[in-house]
């Protein structure tokens, strides 16, 4: 059977990955599966740009078409901080909740209506060959004073999605791919990987 691998050693983004690949008739391996792959590090200026990098160079490790995504929070009242370094905003090594505080602590003084965020995503397919595809996904939501839910990871438990007035980490794993701009992109690669694996990229 033909296989996908997931570029990440998070298991959260794997499950979520792999939730929305579950209807595809090819398998669905990470990192985990490859404990010697390398470390990329995430230099470029862009969710795209790190998205592409992980991509080929896990792709090219392994051999096998390779999805890698690249994904965070950008703030408007902070320029959009923490942009492409969410997951290290407090520090190389920080936590979740590390840098859920540092975030807390910069909007300490800031109205709810200056509060407006979106999460953003950019997904990298590298194929065979020259075979490469970029799609991005965005949610817009508002950043709450304190955590609700207890779902989710990273920033999850902060991001207030106004429509339905529940955050990411208070909604169900279905109701958050529906929405989420990790799900946006991801179906769009779903028409991606479908074509592929037609033609025999996969």
């Amino acid at each position: 059977m033909a296989a996908v691998v997931i570029g990440s050693r998070n298991k959260h983004k794997v499950q979520e990955i792999r939730q929305l690949l579950a209807g595809l008739p090819i398998d669905v391996l990470s990192l985990q599966d490859f404990p010697d792959a390398p470390e990329v590090e995430e230099d470029g200026d862009t969710f795209e740009a790190n998205a592409l990098k992980k991509a080929r160079i896990i792709a090219d490790f392994t051999g096998l078409t390779t999805l890698a995504d690249d994904s965070g929070l950008e703030v408007d009242t902070l320029g959009g901080q923490p942009g492409v370094h969410s997951a290290r905003f407090a520090g190389a090594s920080a936590t979740d909740e590390e840098n859920n505080i540092k975030l807390l602590r910069l909007l300490d003084r800031c109205p709810a209506a200056d509060r407006t965020a979106r999460f953003r995503c950019a997904i990298a397919l590298v194929g065979r060959g020259d075979a490469e595809e970029l799609v991005k996904g965005i949610c817009s939501g508002v950043i709450i004073s304190q955590p609700q839910g207890t779902g989710g990871f990273g920033y999850d438990p902060l991001f207030m999605v106004p429509d339905l007035g529940k955050t990411f980490a208070e909604l169900s794993s279905d109701e958050k791919n529906r929405i989420s701009h990790r799900g946006k992109a991801l179906r769009k690669v779903l028409a991606v990987i479908r074509e592929w694996s037609d033609r025999g990229w996969i």
